[in-house]
């Protein structure tokens, strides 16, 4: 479903590349992957964020400029492809209003993005063994829906 997806924009787009990553929002459960993909197709969440750290301990590079991702829904079908137009690599108490509204969750407020981010950090640091401070490294990354089921 998700190769049929890819080839269909491509083909669409009229072009050649390997298919990208394929991946839900938040904690992977369904109701959060079925309301953060909802907020991509409306248009209200047109950025995201990860911790730095896990990058470094997966050896994954970070995200680039001009790559696609293909979004899935709750149920791990895709709903989306993206482009990324921004990357940054910042403190999490250094993050904006602007770009916490770009999350476009709760009620778009930076004091929501930042409670529920420590709140989620914290928790997702906890299952590895590490220890979430809000002085780490997050990359934001700002994308735009560019095909959508």
């Amino acid at each position: 479903m998700i190769t049929t997806f890819w080839e269909k924009f491509c083909q669409e787009q009229n072009i050649n590349t390997a298919i990208p990553e394929a991946w839900m929002f938040g904690d992977q459960t369904k109701a959060m992957g079925d309301e953060l993909g909802n907020l991509v197709l409306e248009g209200k969440k047109t950025g995201t964020c990860s911790a730095h750290a896990l990058y470094e301990r997966e050896k994954e590079p970070l995200p680039q400029v001009g790559q696609y991702d293909i979004i899935l829904n709750g149920d791990g079908e895709p709903i989306a492809i993206t482009q990324l137009k921004k990357v940054t690599v910042i403190k999490m108490d250094d993050v904006t209003p602007e770009f916490a509204r770009k999350e476009g969750e709760g009620d778009l407020s930076y004091d929501y993005w930042y409670q529920e981010h420590v709140r989620f950090f914290t928790q997702q640091f906890k299952e590895m063994g590490l220890f979430f401070s809000t002085d780490m490294l997050l990359v934001c990354e700002e994308f735009e829906v560019v095909y959508r089921n």
